[in-house]
């Protein structure tokens, strides 16, 4: 269990059961308090995690695991940034130091790991869709067990939680959906669903009337075989006197409850239990404070303490490392200053976002031109497809999702961008290996899913100049859809404010000339084969090094230069192997008759788990070592499978 300890009541939990047996409902308050100093405890040291979002519902899941026979009840947790109390509560205390560490435990819930998390989670708005198809499951094979989803207010904003209310409240399931209201996702909610939330809790006429409708809630389990009856005249009652409150909800069939105070333990564990008798599809709105109980977290920038490393835990000063000379900004800062120097110069620049403003740097230009930059909240078809709009009118919008979120739009960027021509330019941030989110936020997949689609440029740059003059040249003249893909940290240049050029669309640079094997790269990994060739050379090996650039439309006249030279030749791309870079260069080299050794360096066809991306590079078989390798071999005659090097 390392250094840390919990308290008198967290001691004695190893398992929801224990929570339940050992403990009054009012002794709950405490266990939720020791809970809360828990996760503070242990993050505050380990950093490296998610840390808001659990501590505002400490309370709420003290009450869900009290009130529901977990696991045989299912609990889904919408995202899972929040599910830390709930992973400490289900046989994980011990190994809760590990959270987010290569071998250690997920940071989000992960089926694989407890039977208590009854659906794999990382990506928003999945939580109702999720439970109500297991609640349809059961209903099926007549097994009697509450279904459960919690899922925050920002989750609310995708089309997926709607198709779920909508399916939900067309059946009779056992369905309790709780809506966690901190008006908060990781940047702050937007949209007119926020508003109306708002609405719903500084309501007079619900405030007014709430205390006598769950007043009359909490006497339902006396009423016995006309408790059903009773609770549909209170349903009922509730949509007649509060229905410009509750229409929403009430409209798709859901019975609403709420607004309540989602940080009174006594008062949820008595809520649900009540709830537990109702049948049917219902909704539960609870407010809860991002950060309660940690006053630096509960009173600072929510944004920053989403994930805020390692902090002091008495004084809430965040630990910073201040490095002794000048650093290289982050790809997204990049993104965030660049865009706004290119839409100084060019009024036709428009940047959208869903729900990520600081995470991808667009809340730069959202704050020096707010009509022109949008957060469109967690809904990614929707700004998609909205960008596809602003580019029939003659604009130049400037769509910058995180790879792994991308994937939720596909057919948004086949159908309403490519198949139109029109000039979007997706700016896809954490392409590649992610780390300590791992295999659910990882944007593996982009490289490949983008170049199988007609009409896109594809294209990926070494450093934050070539990023700067990608940009630079996708907004010049009608590029038609234009994809730039960009990994998580860190670049290489610390003088990274370099003059905007423009590129040639689809051509590669040749970085390095030599004589016995080439290593052709895409994107920044290419600064990590750069490393890898000078210890070759070192040894005596004289090697090329091609950036690509571009993986669609790829550089043949480079190509042909380089088959016809070589016939030793690695691909190295931190996206998979499967369609990717690698494949596009077998394809060429078949299409034009070349015979040649090639070896592909890249993420294997597999789910890759979290840690460190410099472990993760390693796991995969493409880091430094793993490209001295790879070339070692090849000049002796051994063309090494990269899959066969992964553990």
């Amino acid at each position: 269990m390392g250094k840390y300890t919990a308290g008198e009541f967290l001691s004695q939990i190893e398992f929801p059961r224990d929570l339940r047996d050992k403990f009054e409902v009012e002794q709950l308050p405490q266990v939720a308090d020791e809970l809360r100093q828990y996760i503070v405890d242990v993050i505050s040291e380990i950093g490296n995690s998610h840390f808001g979002a659990s501590l505002g519902v400490v309370e709420l899941t003290v009450a869900l695991h009290y009130v529901f026979n977990t696991p045989d009840d299912q609990l889904v947790w919408d995202v899972g940034h929040q599910a830390y109390g709930h992973k400490i509560l289900t046989g994980r205390r011990s190994q809760f130091h590990t959270n987010r560490i290569k071998g250690g435990i997920s940071g989000f819930p992960k089926r694989s790991e407890s039977e208590y998390d009854t659906f794999g989670v990382g990506h928003s708005s999945t939580s109702i869709s999720g439970a109500l198809g297991m609640a349809i499951a059961n209903d099926y094979q007549k097994i009697d067990k509450q279904h459960i989803a919690v899922i925050g207010d920002g989750s609310m904003t995708a089309g997926l939680a709607f198709e779920g209310l909508n399916h939900g409240g067309s059946t009779d399931t056992n369905l309790l959906v709780v809506l966690n209201d901190n008006c908060m996702s990781i940047d702050p909610n937007v949209g007119a669903l926020r508003e109306y939330l708002t609405d719903i809790t500084t309501s007079h006429t619900y405030n007014k009337v709430k205390d006598e409708v769950w007043g009359l809630l909490g006497k339902i389990s006396k009423f016995g075989p006309n408790a059903q009856a009773i609770a549909s005249k209170i349903s009922n009652s509730l949509k007649g006197s509060l229905l410009n409150d509750s229409n929403y909800f009430e409209s798709l069939n859901f019975r609403y409850f709420g607004p309540i105070d989602g940080h009174d333990t006594i008062g949820l564990v008595k809520i649900m239990q009540d709830l537990k008798d109702i049948p049917g599809p219902k909704i539960l709105h609870v407010l809860t404070t991002k950060g309660k109980g940690y006053k630096p977290a509960e009173e600072g920038n929510a944004t920053q303490w989403h994930a805020p490393g390692v902090f002091n835990k008495e004084t809430g000063e965040i630990v910073k490392v201040i490095p002794s000379s000048p650093q290289p900004p982050k790809f997204q800062e990049v993104f965030g200053h660049s865009i706004v120097e290119l839409a100084e110069k060019n009024e036709k620049i428009m940047g959208v976002t869903p729900a990520m403003p600081s995470g991808c740097s667009l809340n730069i230009m959202m704050k020096a031109m707010p009509n022109r930059a949008f957060d469109v909240g967690i809904a990614e078809q929707h700004a998609v497809t909205v960008s596809a709009g602003m580019a029939t009118q003659g604009l130049v919008p400037f769509c910058n999702i995180y790879s792994s979120f991308m994937q939720r739009a596909y057919d948004q960027v086949i159908h309403d961008v490519a198949l139109q021509n029109l000039n979007v330019v997706f700016c896809l941030d954490r392409g590649g290996l992610v780390g300590a989110d791992g295999a659910t936020h990882h944007g593996a997949y982009d490289l490949a899913y983008m170049r199988s689609i007609p009409n896109m440029v594809v294209a990926s740059p070494m450093n934050e100049s070539e990023l700067r003059n990608l940009m630079f040249t996708a907004q010049l003249k009608d590029q038609g859809p234009f994809s730039i893909r960009y990994p998580r940290g860190k670049g290489v240049m610390a003088k990274w404010k370099t003059p905007f050029k423009e590129l040639k669309v689809g051509s590669g640079r040749k970085l390095k000339t030599g004589e016995d094997i080439a290593f052709l790269t895409i994107g920044p990994i290419g600064n990590k084969t750069t490393e890898a060739i000078d210890e070759l050379e070192k040894n005596g090996l004289s090697v090329a090094h091609y950036d690509m650039r571009f993986v669609k439309p790829l550089d043949e006249m480079l190509l042909h230069e380089v088959f016809s030279k070589f016939d030793k030749v690695i691909t190295v791309e931190d996206g998979c192997l499967m369609g990717g870079m690698g494949s596009a260069i077998l394809e060429f080299m078949a299409d034009h008759s070349y015979s040649a050794k090639v070896v592909r360096l890249g993420i294997p066809d597999k789910f890759i788990h979290h840690g460190t991306q410099d472990e993760l590079y390693h796991e995969c078989f493409y880091d430094k070592d793993a490209m001295i390798k790879s070339a070692e071999e090849l000049m002796k005659g051994n063309v090494l499978k990269a899959s066969s090097m992964v553990g």
